[in-house]
């Protein structure tokens, strides 16, 4: 009895295979001209995701997490504002406000889509506003496993509020809602190119995209320490956030394969629904959403279940992982700035405390055939 091939949680390797001489040509021409920060590959590589997104520009950072905390910084977000992000979503999207000096309110989330709850958010923004302490500055909202979040209707909202608006599109690139990719629908859009993502380098990068031309120059100023045109002026504090050649040299070889792998995400996922759909709850989707299928995650009935089927998925020889253990306000770090962000303690976060204890995420990546998602769902089931 042959022995059946590995799956892997998140395959790189196969897709490698198929570009690999692109990437090492790529490389090859950054060691021929030397220009290893900011050389021409950045700028190819801006010019091409402005265009996959249908955007006005993009600018080259060096991580997703340091692209939220340009866009914050270009905003001038700090000491004394607000800046509402969801509870269950990962560090990063918390960790820039607080080191900026701003507060992060923590908003709870929808329990069939996990992305930001729209109503729970208008709460908090109003008892904010009431107490008069903090001013209300910016929401973050997350594209959380590739599904977008309802923009229009939180357009909506921000605008009432005059909140600028910050995409975490890190789990989502290639997503898309009515048509439109993400990109276009926040003021702001940041992106990670970690290995994992749905483009992601062999390194730490990231991305900026908005169709904001002021916002775009200001981006890259930030992102080299304030400099001005030249250099040796410096306009304003920045950062060091600038995205080396041969990341964007790796990210222009995997560009052109995007459309083909999203469409495999998305039938993989497919294949996924149709196994497991009557048995556990998969991922919601609603009608003109595209999710860009970054990670898979299905919901078990309680903390047991998910104990017994992921030592059961282990004895099996099949990876899963969690995405996400602890909710944000509970972390550590974040204990005290959420118990001090609305005067009396702020409303409970009960549906990201849930989520966390049944939340399992499968593999998930364009290279499963149905026959991997058939094993995976059958390790899944087995343990129920």
């Amino acid at each position: 009895m042959s022995t059946p091939r590995p799956i892997a949680f998140f395959d790189m390797k196969a897709q490698q295979a198929l570009i690999r001489d692109q990437i090492e040509a790529g490389i090859a021409r950054i060691l021929d001209h030397g220009r290893f920060i900011q050389g021409p590959e950045v700028d190819q590589l801006e010019a091409q995701l402005a265009a996959f997104c249908g955007a006005g520009h993009a600018v080259g950072v060096s991580s997703g997490t340091d692209a939220i905390q340009i866009a914050l910084m270009a905003e001038g977000i700090g000491p004394g504002d607000a800046v509402f992000l969801p509870a269950f979503t990962y560090t990063a999207t918390a960790e820039v406000p607080l080191l900026l000096g701003a507060t992060p309110v923590f908003v709870d989330v929808d329990p069939r889509s996990f992305n930001i709850d729209l109503a729970d958010l208008e709460r908090r923004i109003a008892l904010v506003q009431q107490e008069g302490r903090l001013k209300p500055r910016a929401v973050i909202a997350v594209d959380l496993y590739g599904l977008p979040v309802d923009w229009p209707a939180l357009n909506a909202i921000a605008e009432r509020h005059g909140l600028f608006t910050l995409d975490d599109a890190a789990q989502a690139f290639g997503g898309a809602l009515q048509g439109k990719r993400l990109g276009r629908w926040a003021h702001a859009t940041a992106c990670s190119f970690y290995p994992t993502k749905t483009l992601g380098c062999y390194g730490d990068g990231g991305a900026l995209v908005t169709e904001d031309a002021g916002r775009a120059e200001l981006y890259r100023s930030l992102r080299t320490h304030g400099e001005g045109k030249t250099r040796y002026e410096v306009l304003r504090t920045g950062m060091n956030g600038r995205l080396d050649s041969i990341q964007a040299a790796i990210l222009l070889a995997k560009l052109p394969l995007l459309e083909g792998e999203l469409q495999a995400r998305a039938q993989a996922a497919q294949w996924y629904e149709a196994a497991l759909g009557n048995r556990v709850q998969t991922p919601q989707q609603y009608p003109g959403a595209e999710s860009a299928w970054g990670i898979y995650t299905i919901l078990l009935p309680d903390e047991a279940a998910r104990a017994r089927v992921q030592a059961a998925m282990q004895q099996a020889g099949v990876p899963s992982a969690i995405y996400y253990p602890k909710p944000l306000h509970l972390q550590p770090a974040y204990r005290a700035a959420h118990a001090g962000s609305i005067a009396g303690g702020p409303p409970p976060l009960p549906v990201a405390e849930d989520l966390c204890t049944r939340c399992l995420s499968l593999p998930m990546h364009p290279y499963l055939t149905q026959a991997d998602v058939a094993r995976v769902a059958e390790a899944v089931m087995k343990h129920l």
